[in-house]
């Protein structure tokens, strides 16, 4: 099964996960450099976040990372302006071309948050 002509398969695997919520609004995040997870960032800014688990996000983001790739993205609670750097490895990216012809667009991006 496919849906709405993006070619994203849905199999059983993916329909056990846990429930997740919609999250629509714009977080910030840093690219972490390897090994030094909680330390360094290499690259800064805000993307978009489209849903949210007790495992991971999905986010919409103009360029795509690295698989394995670890980010500090700054997870919002329901306290008031809190935010929390939180450790999430990227899983997996989709390119959404948007039917331009240079190939330009966005990325769904699939993050697992690191316990």
């Amino acid at each position: 099964m496919t849906k709405a002509g993006l070619d994203l398969p849905i199999t059983e695997n993916q329909r056990s996960h846990s429930a997740r919520a919609t999250l629509l609004r714009p977080i910030p995040y840093e690219m972490t450099t390897a090994g030094e997870a909680s330390a360094l960032s290499t690259d800064s800014g805000q993307l978009l976040s489209l849903n949210i688990s007790n495992g991971g996000m999905l986010v919409l983001m103009d360029q795509p990372p690295s698989i394995e790739q670890v980010m500090k993205v700054h997870v919002p609670t329901p306290i008031t302006r809190a935010d929390i750097p939180t450790l999430a490895e990227v899983r997996w990216t989709k390119h959404i071309p948007f039917g331009r012809p240079n190939g330009e667009g966005a990325f769904f991006v699939g993050l697992k948050f690191m316990f």
